[in-house]
Parts: structure tokens; C-alpha cells; sequence
């Protein structure tokens, strides 16, 4: 079975990263191997790929087979365009030195391409970091004018307490006199009670006539009629008198 480059897993879970390496067809994933060549991260953006482009191409030269990621890995990092390049050399369709200088045109070019990427997810980031910043403090300066709207509305409202607090106390010292006149009319009050005292005795020696008229009647019309026996003791004297005449 031929050699294989292929990727030897490590990192945590659900964050891999991958180291590439030569290794025979038979030995398990994360097993042995020959040689380490390079790095692969796929966590980051653009993904992280370091490759040692001559050690890769010497490999492919003497039958090394790469997996289908490392072989996507090859050509993103030109090794598999060099390759090619090469056997067009040893085929004798152009020279050497012709072969590296159109490999150095394709390589500036890809540079220039991870470059412009790098550049464009920087930007992207730097403009949406603004936009986070620019919303952030919209909304602290709406906080802030919140806060100061309710100090004002609670400054309003502490005034118009005191204020009200204030008013009762200026009518109560206004008042002040008004509630003092009634002690100066109290001996208004206090004449008329005298008066009053004085006709209570009065009461019951007006009723103490009556009630002697009332219990001297009725004696005298029950006296009344033994009036006509002294008159008859009076008629009978004479009478006597004249007897004795």
C-alpha cells in the first residue's frame, strides 16, 4: 500500500485543529507516523494552513497519495500547481526557470487574495464593532437623558411639596388671630349666667304663692260654707237678747 499524507486529529471537542503528516496506509488516524509537514486550523477565518511546500513535493514525487482535504490543502497553498509545473518541465514544455516564475506570479496572486480576505473580515469586524459602539452609546445617552428627565420631574415634584408645605403654615399664622378672638368674647359668655342664676332662686318663690293659693282655695270655699252657722249663731244672739229683754 503507498504512503498517504493525510491529517492526525487533535484539539477538544468541537474545536479540532489538525497536524498533516506522511504516513502509511495502515496505520490508524491518530496513530504513527513518518513525518509531520505542516498544520491545518480550521477555527480561524481564513483557516490557518501551514504547509512545508518542499517536503510536500518531494513526497508527491516519489508516489505519496494525499487525501482529499490535504489535497485541497496542497493546491490552496500552490504545491500541487508547482507539481504540475514540474512534470511539464521534465516533459520538456517549457524551462525551469520559466516554470518558477509563472509559480511566483500565481503565489504573489494568491497572496494578494488571502490578503484582500484578511483585509475585507477586517473591515467587516472594525464596522460592526462601530455599529455596536455607535448603538451602545445611543443608548447610554437615551439612559441619560432618562435619568436626568426623572431628576428634573423629581426636583419638580420635591419644590411643589415644600411648597405645599410651606402654604398651610403661612394661612395657620394668618389665621392666628382669628382663632384668638373667641377668648376675648368669652365674657360676653359669662354675663348672662349671673342673670340666669339669678332667676333660679326666683322660680321657686313664684311657685311657692301659687302653690298656697292653690291649698288656701280650696280651704276657704270648704270653710265657706260654715259662714251661714255663724251667721245663724249671730241671728240667734240677738234672738237670745231679746229673750232675756
Amino acid at each position: 500500500m503507498p504512503t498517504k499524507i493525510r491529517l492526525q486529529r487533535h484539539g477538544k471537542k468541537g474545536k479540532p485543529f489538525y497536524h498533516v503528516v506522511i504516513a502509511d496506509s495502515r496505520a490508524p488516524r491518530d496513530g504513527k507516523y513518518i513525518e509531520k509537514i505542516g498544520i491545518y486550523n480550521p477555527n480561524t477565518n481564513p483557516a490557518t494552513i501551514e504547509v512545508d511546500a518542499d517536503k510536500a513535493l518531494s513526497w508527491l514525487q516519489v508516489g505519496a497519495v494525499p487525501t482529499n482535504t490535504v489535497n485541497a490543502l496542497l493546491k490552496y497553498r500552490g504545491v500541487m500547481y508547482k507539481n504540475h509545473l514540474l512534470k511539464g518541465v521534465a516533459k520538456g514544455a517549457f524551462t525551469e526557470a520559466e516554470a518558477d516564475n509563472r509559480f511566483d506570479a500565481w503565489l504573489k496572486e494568491k497572496e494578494a487574495k488571502i490578503q484582500g480576505k484578511r483585509d475585507k473580515l477586517s473591515s467587516a469586524a472594525n464596522t460592526e464593532a462601530k455599529l455596536r459602539m455607535d448603538a451602545e452609546a445611543e443608548v447610554n445617552a437615551k439612559r441619560a437623558n432618562d435619568i436626568a428627565a426623572r431628576k428634573i420631574k423629581e426636583s419638580e415634584e420635591a419644590q411643589k411639596e415644600a411648597a405645599d408645605a410651606a402654604a398651610p403654615a403661612e394661612e395657620v399664622k394668618f389665621e392666628a388671630p382669628v382663632v384668638e378672638a373667641p377668648p376675648a368674647e368669652a365674657p360676653k359668655a359669662e354675663t348672662p349666667a349671673p342673670a340666669v342664676e339669678e332667676k333660679a332662686p326666683e322660680a321657686p318663690v313664684a311657685e311657692t304663692p301659687k302653690a298656697e293659693e292653690k291649698k288656701s282655695t280650696p280651704a276657704a270655699e270648704k270653710k265657706a260654707p260654715e259662714a251661714p252657722a255663724a251667721e245663724e249663731k249671730a241671728a240667734e244672739a240677738p234672738a237670745d237678747k231679746k229673750k232675756e229683754d
